[in-house]
């Protein structure tokens, strides 16, 4: 099954703390995607880098990985799917994050495992298939 990777797993990668090759290298026969979602957040954090450097650094990083992995747009089955499995949660009294939702909206419509480091919220979505690859947990 593809895989698509949340900015939480990204931003470990970014600082260091997960080996993002070797867990692409392990699924190499699956595709990874990015949302669109996850781009806005991860250039969130390039525009909020108070220094230049950071900023920079940042950036690099980013652009890399928004060269590396194909991002999903937010399509007609997302939308259904986002709007289902808001109502959902919503009447179950277990909202998670507005972006989270599109991301869950997105794997859902897409057939795609979610790979996080969030995996508390994201495992509240009814049928949504998720998978960590933090390595602090």
């Amino acid at each position: 099954m593809a895989v698509l990777v949340d900015a939480s797993i990204l931003i470990e990668a970014e600082r260091g703390q997960l080996d993002l090759e070797r867990h692409v290298a392990s699924r190499q026969d699956e595709d990874s995607f990015l949302s669109v979602v996850t781009a806005s957040e991860l250039l969130h954090g390039v525009h909020r880098a108070t220094q230049a450097r950071q900023r920079a650094r940042r950036s690099a990083f980013v652009e890399g990985i928004l060269e590396r992995f194909p991002i999903l747009p937010i399509d007609l089955p997302t939308a259904r799917a986002h709007a289902q499995v808001w109502a959902e949660l919503a009447a179950a009294g277990a909202l998670i994050g507005p972006n989270d939702l599109w991301l869950a909206a997105t794997c859902i419509a897409h057939g795609l495992t979610m790979i996080t480091a969030n995996v508390r919220d994201f495992e509240r979505v009814p049928g949504l298939q998720v998978e960590s690859w933090a390595e602090s947990q």
